[in-house]
């Protein structure tokens, strides 16, 4: 029987070698142990918004929360440090010097974080002009989600020997032109600052394709566009658009699709498989007889909601005839007729 004071020794001994392995990077982004990489991604992308101290000024710890989250996410998201990390803790990662203490924020949402809501900001400084680029992504990326990384050659700003003129601006002078006379006029006024220069670096940026994205989404990363000498950079501005599917067509949060039956399926009856975009399967079964041109609604089996990815969207299938090219018997077209009881009806308009 277990007596308290074992149950003590057991407690106290976790709580040390936690202690000694150092923070629970995966309770610090609220994952489990067996997520995967996106899973990762995603909840560090939804906790920087949340935690970031420029929207938490009040709370004082903001700041460690913001670090201990960026901790969370560099060592979980790369298979090599996440494997040390499993077998011993951070002690381990910091001791390969596999900690590198960089911000992962920036990857995300550029070199300026992004905008919290609220008004515009009003630039009072000059800025350099965004930078459009379109990203094609697939109709299993929108529906399923996922991260694309980008290689961004950036021209950054770095200090050079000399001065050059900057802040220019008009300002109004006044000029003596003699006893009782002046004259003012508008003039250049500059500035003496120290010289820089454009040098390239590459980086590595992180966009995510989220979960219901509809074709020409933006997604704006701050501080990622063209540089400006005297002010701030613009932005770099992602539009997503929607590649073209073999099987899907989407319209809105519903997707489309066709299939072929042979003519004996469309007189007796049928069932069949459709491979989702995240390989679930979806059973369409029919008893009836099915024409050329019906239409099925599979309810809830469409594209995710953007705003809540709860609601999904519906699937409509319809249905084309392949007839048989083979010429029948006399016997077999006799029989045919006795199956179906038909009698000529042929009609003659214009179906346009």
């Amino acid at each position: 029987m277990i007596t308290k004071t074992v149950l003590c020794v057991i407690y106290f001994t976790f709580t040390i070698v936690l202690t000694l392995a150092g923070r629970d990077f995966y309770q610090i982004l609220g994952v489990s142990r067996s997520a995967n990489t996106n899973e990762i991604k995603k909840a560090y992308r939804k906790l920087a918004k949340a935690l970031h101290p420029d929207k938490n000024q009040d709370d004082p710890d903001a700041s460690q929360k913001f670090q201990d989250l960026g901790a969370a996410y560099e060592a979980l998201s790369d298979p090599e440090r996440r494997e040390l990390y499993d077998r011993c803790g951070e002690e381990c990662l910091k001791k390969d010097g596999m900690m590198n203490n960089n911000d992962p924020f920036a990857s995300f949402f550029g070199d300026f974080g992004f905008h919290f809501g609220g008004e515009p900001q009003q630039h009072e400084t000059p800025r350099g002009a965004d930078i459009v680029m379109e990203l094609t992504v697939s109709l299993e990326e929108l529906y399923n989600g996922n991260f694309i990384e980008i290689t961004r050659n950036k021209p950054v700003i770095k200090a050079a020997s000399g001065t050059r003129k900057c802040n220019c601006r008009q300002e109004m002078v006044t000029r003596n032109l003699g006893p009782g006379r002046f004259q003012m006029m508008q003039q250049t006024v500059c500035d003496e600052c120290p010289n820089v220069k454009f040098v390239n670096e590459e980086r590595v940026l992180e966009i995510e394709v989220e979960v219901g994205a509809p074709d020409g989404h933006k997604s704006k990363l701050r501080g990622e566009g063209e540089p400006h000498v005297d002010g701030d950079p613009g932005d770099l501005v992602i539009v997503f658009r929607t590649e073209r599917h073999p099987q899907f067509t989407r319209r809105g949060d519903d997707l489309y699709t066709n299939v072929t039956i042979t003519l004996q399926d469309a007189l007796t009856g049928f069932t069949l498989d459709l491979v989702h975009l995240d390989g679930h399967k979806v059973t369409v079964s029919r008893d009836k007889v099915t024409w050329s041109g019906a239409r099925v609604r599979k309810k809830g089996e469409g594209m995710p909601n953007f705003e809540n990815n709860n609601l999904h969207g519906n699937l409509y299938v319809t249905f084309d005839i392949e007839f048989p090219k083979q010429d029948f018997t006399d016997e077999d077209k006799e029989a045919l007729r006795n199956i179906l009881k038909q009698s000529s009806n042929n009609k003659i308009y214009n179906g346009l």
